[in-house]
């Protein structure tokens, strides 16, 4: 199966070579790696670094936001499937290959995660503090809260031909209103493996932001008939009897040792 990883970037240099570290080190090789700079500061380096993967970098003079970015890198796809990245956010080495075996069954098919607090130490984050995101895949509760990670999911390119491009609109909610129109008439899969590790920082959103995410949130909520949603603190959430309930167990597979980028390593050479 030849996969398409889309990534979408903005000024996360160090980050990003350590994802892309994580794709090179892929039991399955990626058919092409395409990156989409938002305007952020200039990541050649990595092509040049990991000249073994076949990376496309799409510079964007102005910042168009991650939605429309993540857009772009899409229509460049030229891959059976597609797999979607955050720029923070790491896929440990047998990710590609177990998910591609999943989507021989399904249309899309997502990971469970494990959400991580990193600490920068001179050029390598290392692991502060873990949890489990692994929550049983259904239909009808996706409808109030989604347990859809889309970092490092897998779907088939033709989706897109079906259901159209990731809606700006929702901005925030792009993957809730994605995954909520692939379940209407396609199949969707959970692989019960933490596969994928979340990047999640300390949530000090204002009240202002707040304000605007509940904005996005009820566009999101008229689109779908979701009735009254609202946004709350993420891990306020997931202590909730309702999410609780929904909790799976889940294989974890990462050791918590830290990904070494080339970068990281070159720039620990010269210092």
């Amino acid at each position: 199966m030849k996969i398409s990883v889309v990534i979408t970037t903005y000024n996360r240099l160090w980050a990003l070579a350590e994802l892309i570290e994580c794709l090179v080190r892929q039991t399955l090789k990626p058919h092409e790696v395409i990156i989409v700079n938002d305007a952020g500061e200039r990541v050649d380096r990595l092509q040049e670094m990991y000249a073994d993967l076949p990376i496309q970098i799409h510079h964007l003079t102005e910042n168009s936001g991650h939605v429309a970015a993540r857009n772009l890198g899409v229509s460049k796809a030229t891959g059976e499937a597609i797999m979607l990245c955050d720029d923070d956010d790491l896929l440990m080495p047998s990710h590609l290959e177990r998910m591609a075996r999943a989507l021989d069954r399904a249309d899309l098919v997502y990971s469970d995660a494990e959400i991580v607090h990193f600490k920068w130490q001179r050029f390598i984050r290392f692991p502060q503090e873990r949890r489990l995101f692994a929550y049983q895949f259904d239909p009808q509760n996706m409808k109030r809260f989604s347990t859809y990670v889309p970092s490092g999911s897998l779907y088939k390119r033709d989706l897109h031909d079906k259901i159209g491009d990731f809606d700006a609109e929702v901005h925030n909610y792009w993957d809730w209103d994605f995954i909520l129109r692939v379940m209407k008439n396609h199949t969707v899969k959970r692989v019960p493996v933490a596969g994928v590790i979340y990047s999640f920082g300390q949530d000090n959103q204002s009240a202002e932001l707040n304000s605007v995410r509940q904005g996005f949130l009820n566009i999101l909520a008229d689109k779908h008939q979701l009735g009254e949603l609202e946004t709350k603190n993420f891990y306020t959430l997931l202590e909730e009897p309702e999410i609780k309930s929904l909790e799976s167990s889940s294989k974890i597979i990462w050791d918590g040792m830290p990904i070494v980028s080339r970068l990281a390593q070159e720039n620990s050479l010269t210092k």
